[in-house]
């Protein structure tokens, strides 16, 4: 059996976290990471809605979720997500969920430094969710964050705090804003710690042990590949590596322990804050793929930008991840249209482009070139096999396969669990 990668193969929101949570069902564990509690995964069974955030998808099924060491990790906001799907009936206990032991923590100040310097950066605002990602990434690189383990002994982890708030507090005063409290933010630490200490775990461990009973394995990234502080549209990132490799260092698993990578595609495209966006439409098709698909943010509730699919950009995507096929999510949101185009390369200063450039005036100044396909206007929606698509929307995907050099091993026609073609099975092929 193999072990899965799963990630977005465009800015996020793909619909990851229902095609993991269907994935889940064959798999018997979920490992997320990457990304913090700005990732945002709606999961829809029946009359249910679950909205995760920092919690593997697979908690919803039972299945052994683990959040590896590289999630930057918020207790506070972990806390509040295991009570309220408590609330939900999903009880969470120490044998289906675990914490990786040296995951950085998400402090209360980090979030304010990344508020406060997005207000100060004007026009040059990245357009954070302002939860502290950023800063808390920072820090671990700086090698003075507090990690998950140091809950459990926080005198221990003294210098370390010391360390920390020497350098926000001259952050802090930069922005004319008053120092940290230390005692009161080690009060606010021995408060939360028992919320989150009985799920700490060596999970490196957990997961070699699993991986030696040949157990099935489910890697769940958040956002997406060009969102990837490396590969994506940069400055316009976030702060952390998206791509498939980064499973195996955020989790403490060998590379090897990859065998197939599955890339979240949506049968458009859109993306949630600023950059550039080439496909992107500011017209009333743009506002009729927003109200149909609903895009609108997990996590902060923002308004999605919409456009047409980009093969160019997507084909890059699976080059940077080694994706081996894709799952391609909302196809139901174009039914009706008499038309649909897709991005197939871009013009740059009147000459022709096979790919997205890193430059950003580069990215700002190439245009789109278009393949024209014929729309359809029988309902795609719960679709559960090929034979119950229309002949347009068959020829719309195959297309893209050709495009992006890539297979589809999944179709999502609505965001019910149970509404999906499987093509190819992730854990067999």
């Amino acid at each position: 059996m193999a072990n899965v990668v799963v990630i977005g193969a465009q800015w996020g929101d793909e619909g990851k976290g229902k095609i993991v949570d269907w994935l889940s069902a064959r798999a018997d564990v979920v490992v997320r990471f990457q990304g913090g509690h700005n990732a945002g995964h709606t999961l829809v069974v029946g009359n249910q809605v679950y909205k995760l955030s920092l919690l593997p998808s697979g908690v919803v099924r039972g299945t052994l979720s683990v959040i590896g060491n590289g999630v930057v990790f918020d207790p506070w906001h972990f806390r509040d997500e295991v009570e309220r799907l408590s609330g939900q009936g999903v009880k969470l206990m120490p044998e289906v969920l675990q914490v990786a032991e040296n995951a950085p923590l998400i402090l209360p100040f980090h979030g304010d430094l990344d508020a406060l310097r997005e207000d100060a950066s004007g026009a040059g605002k990245i357009g954070t969710t302002r939860r502290g990602i950023g800063p808390a990434y920072e820090d671990k690189v700086g090698r003075r964050a507090l990690r998950v383990c140091d809950l459990a002994d926080l005198e221990g982890a003294a210098p370390q705090i010391d360390r920390l708030l020497a350098h926000h507090n001259a952050l802090r005063a930069g922005f004319g804003v008053e120092p940290i409290d230390r005692d009161r933010l080690l009060r606010d630490l021995a408060e939360i710690a028992p919320s989150v200490l009985p799920f700490v775990a060596p999970v490196w461990q957990t997961l070699a042990t699993k991986r030696r009973q040949r157990a099935r394995i489910l890697f769940e990234g958040a956002q997406g590949v060009l969102l990837d502080v490396d590969h994506g549209t940069y400055p316009f990132v976030t702060s952390s590596n998206v791509v498939a490799g980064q499973a195996s260092a955020g989790s403490g698993m060998g590379p090897g322990a990859i065998n197939y990578v599955l890339g979240i595609v949506k049968a458009y495209t859109t993306r949630v804050g600023s950059g550039p966006f080439p496909t992107e439409l500011d017209d009333e098709i743009g506002q009729r793929l927003g109200e149909r698909g609903r895009e609108f943010g997990t996590v902060t509730g923002r308004k999605r930008r919409c456009g047409w699919f980009d093969a160019t950009l997507v084909k890059q995507s699976i080059a940077l991840s080694g994706v081996d096929g894709i799952a391609l999510t909302k196809l139901d949101v174009l039914d009706g249209f008499d038309e649909l185009l897709v991005c197939t390369g871009y013009e740059l200063d009147g000459k022709a482009l096979d790919h997205f450039p890193a430059s950003a005036r580069q990215q700002a100044a190439i245009r789109p070139v278009y393949e024209r396909f014929e729309g359809w206007s029988e309902s795609t929606q719960g679709a559960r096999s090929w034979a119950d698509l229309p002949a347009a929307a068959i020829k719309y995907i195959r297309r893209i396969e050709e495009l992006i050099d890539c297979p589809v091993a999944l179709v999502s026609t609505s965001p019910e669990r149970d509404d999906t073609i499987l093509v190819r099975d992730p854990f067999r092929d």
